[in-house]
């Protein structure tokens, strides 16, 4: 299509029943969709010959914790024959499957597997669904809003062992020091010092 709000009157005019919202903005098409109906978008907008959009850039999750659809996956797609981008969107409770893109977009397979690996969304007929950025073993999905900022265990070379070790996270609260005091009322010590210097003078 030659602008987007061709393109956009030709996706809703196609997909009536499968698009629950579409937009134009930053120079692009935003399109809200189902999980259910997510295949069949994909597939038209890659096929039809007035979309062509033939290249997937890149899949991403927004983690909305508060919400009971946790997770909004986000899929970025770009035509180059008519140089426009579309960013495909659809929400999921938390421990939803979802299908996989791997049999459309080859590419899909290292997206899908990062996506499970930072924010542990499964996909269906993925052909190799494991972790691609954390270890073996590791526990959680750092992405996510709920993950501890310090993680769970550290990684690190035990001289002893004389090899890689992996053990629980410890938080040594020994050299912090706690001023619980209002800073709007000034702290105990410098309050003792403006006293002290008043009985001086």
């Amino acid at each position: 299509m030659k602008n987007l709000e061709d393109l956009e009157k030709k996706i809703n005019s196609e997909l009536t029943t499968k698009i629950k919202k579409t937009e134009i903005k930053h120079n692009q098409l935003y399109i809200n969709t189902d999980k259910d109906d997510f295949i069949d978008v994909t597939l038209f907008i890659k096929t039809n010959q007035d979309t062509k959009f033939r290249q997937l850039i890149d899949i991403t999750v927004i983690d909305y914790l508060e919400k009971s659809q946790r997770f909004q996956l986000v899929y970025l797609f770009l035509s180059h024959e008519f140089n426009q981008r579309i960013i495909l969107k659809y929400s999921i409770n938390e421990n939803e499957i979802i299908p996989s893109l791997t049999s459309i977009f080859p590419a899909a397979n290292w997206m899908e597997r990062e996506v499970f690996d930072m924010y542990g969304v499964s996909f269906k007929d993925h052909p190799d669904l494991r972790r691609i950025l954390t270890d073996y073993g590791f526990e959680g999905h750092p992405l996510r809003k709920d993950f501890p900022l310090t993680g769970h265990s550290e990684v690190r070379y035990s001289e002893e062992q004389k090899k890689v070790i992996s053990e629980p996270v410890k938080l040594e609260q020994n050299y912090r020091n706690f001023d619980y005091e209002s800073p709007w009322k000034g702290t105990k010590y410098i309050k003792e010092e403006i006293e002290n210097n008043d009985k001086k003078n």
